[in-house]
């Protein structure tokens, strides 16, 4: 069968850092059970005995690795009378384990099984001979998607289970963000950053980009007040970079060699929210995806990390 790298190994081997909007413990029994709903209604279950019984072969195939890889007969107990006792047998193991690690390991094989095993193979007939209600790119769409909304800090790419924060953007912009506004003079901020990141999970997008604004401009009020620089009160964030620019917060030699820096910042964040996530939509319904609402986080962290970084405000 040939040894498998399992989610379990490849943890051990990362190092865990600061804590972050995402939660890295125990799936809810909640989660787990809608993660049972999402691969069972993909997978489905034979209903033709004179063809090959490719659910439970799945499910077969997956229990014997994990029996091998822990060193275990059995995963855990089963009821003689269930109809797929291996089907049985892995999802008991997935709703009586304590071992989050070991809990993903089940996860990142069934979708694994269903991105390579299924989806190559799924057309009408796979449908009627195995009750299948869900079609395998959906199903690990929404296993993504109940990862997100129930703040669980992993998602399913490439064949695998990876953490967010693993991930280059994440590491490189959303944890510093934090760490920054961490500290207790930015901590309306900081509380804005968060509820833009609670948006987001739970698909409030355009709720996302009105607090992503809402805490790059309160960074900026606080490095002005911080600084002694005057402001209104209600000032816009395009008055705020200007007047960050014109006390040099961004270093004139600096300024010469990114010319294009103020218009990135001015016409950035602002203008995503203003244009899509702030005025009235008219006849029609203004949808604003997920990509745009990844980027708008992002490039608020990294207009964050600049300007408290220049600021030098702890």
């Amino acid at each position: 069968m040939g040894v498998y790298d399992l989610f379990s190994k490849r943890q051990k081997r990362l190092n865990d850092e600061v804590p972050d909007v995402f939660t890295y413990g125990l799936l809810t029994e909640k989660l787990k059970i809608q993660i049972i709903h999402i691969y069972r209604n993909c997978i489905g279950y034979s209903q033709n005995e004179y063809v090959e019984d490719i659910p439970k072969g799945i499910f077969t195939h997956i229990t014997d690795i994990l029996r091998e890889e822990y060193g275990r007969f059995n995963l855990a107990k089963t009821s003689s009378f269930y109809k797929n006792e291996d089907d049985e047998e892995l999802t008991n193991f997935f709703l009586e384990s304590v071992d989050s690690d070991k809990v993903l390991d089940v996860v990142e094989l069934v979708f694994r099984a269903i991105e390579s095993v299924i989806a190559p193979i799924y057309s009408n007939s796979y449908k009627d001979s195995n009750n299948s209600k869900l079609h395998p790119e959906q199903a690990i769409k929404d296993l993504n998607t109940r990862f997100k909304e129930n703040g669980f800090g992993y998602s399913f790419e490439a064949g695998q289970i990876i953490r967010i924060d693993s991930t280059l953007i994440h590491s490189e912009i959303t944890k510093p963000t934090l760490k920054l506004l961490a500290f207790e003079k930015f901590i309306g901020a900081n509380e804005e950053y968060l509820v833009a990141h609670d948006h987001y999970k739970h698909g409030r997008n355009k709720e996302c980009l009105t607090n992503c604004l809402k805490a790059f401009e309160s960074t900026m009020k606080i490095i002005c007040k911080e600084k002694g620089w005057e402001f209104q009160s209600n000032a816009s964030s395009r008055s705020l970079i200007q007047i960050c620019f014109k006390n040099e917060l961004i270093p004139n030699f600096i300024q010469n060699q990114f010319t294009s820096l103020q218009n990135l910042l001015e016409s950035g964040i602002p203008t995503i929210r203003n244009k899509i996530g702030a005025h009235g939509q008219g006849n029609v319904t203004q949808k604003v995806n997920d990509e745009m609402t990844r980027y708008a986080l992002n490039l608020t962290g990294s207009n964050i990390i600049l300007l408290i970084e220049q600021s030098g405000i702890k």
